[in-house]
């Protein structure tokens, strides 16, 4: 029997070609399908439509019942030395773009560093006397209402960070490699590393990487029940007395 009168070669069988197409079938069936990762996607934009929207509500009530506020404070501080009642400095925004905060100046106006470097510490002879009242109570950080009514930040979410902070005497980008994956959400006026006691200045490593940590943690795991917690937590700490100086 010669090669032109043998038996069809097992390998170009008919029916094993189509046990093989089953195979890949069945096993096709096993991975997930685009369609499967837009519902996911749909899902967490629905979260942070629903997020921007409390933010926007939120911050206009807030501006709105707490304006007679506002204007008493921007009076003292202009009693107090007559600076500007503002302290404007550059930060990191969503994205990694540079938006530009608010705060109500809490210290001298010769004695502010926009760029970040000089950190405030406990007993810093810079802040005047209603700086001191306004720090000790966070009030300082109230005009930050008006950024998240602008979307450049958020009621929760890592907190804004000065683009020249450093921690350990070194940029945080330079300590810690995923630094800027803090920043795929907008900032926050609280932040989970707030609530769980990271703040103030970061003389030490271990203690700048924990804070950064957090915010990492926050942006991997965010809900709006986690926002919600995060809000009730700051509310507890301040009329406790809160971490201000």
């Amino acid at each position: 029997m010669n090669a032109f009168t043998s038996k069809t070669n097992p390998r170009f069988d008919p029916s094993q070609r189509q046990d093989k197409t089953k195979t890949l079938v069945i096993a096709n069936s096993n991975i997930r399908q685009p369609d499967s990762f837009s519902l996911v996607e749909r899902k967490m934009a629905v979260r942070l439509g629903v997020k921007r929207l409390i933010d926007i509500v939120a911050s206009v009530s807030a501006l709105i019942a707490l304006a007679p506020l506002f204007l008493a404070i921007a009076l003292f501080i202009k009693l107090d030395d007559g600076g500007p009642v503002f302290f404007r400095q550059i930060r990191w925004g969503l994205n990694g773009r540079k938006i530009t905060v608010f705060k109500f100046r809490s210290m001298r106006a010769e004695a502010c560093d926009p760029s970040g470097i000089q950190q405030t510490v406990k007993g810093d002879s810079r802040v005047t006397g209603i700086g001191s009242v306004l720090r000790k109570t966070n009030i300082d950080e109230l005009p930050q209402l008006f950024n998240v009514l602008m979307g450049e930040m958020s009621l929760v979410g890592p907190r804004c960070h000065a683009i020249n902070m450093r921690a350990a005497g070194q940029l945080y980008e330079e300590l810690v490699p995923d630094y800027h994956y803090r920043h795929i959400m907008r900032p926050g006026i609280t932040g989970l590393a707030q609530t769980r006691g990271w703040r103030g200045p970061t003389a030490r490593p271990l203690a700048a990487r924990a804070r950064i940590a957090c915010d990492i943690y926050y942006v991997r795991n965010f809900s709006l029940l986690l926002d919600l917690k995060i809000l009730f937590k700051t509310v507890v700490i301040e009329l406790r007395g809160g971490t201000g100086f």
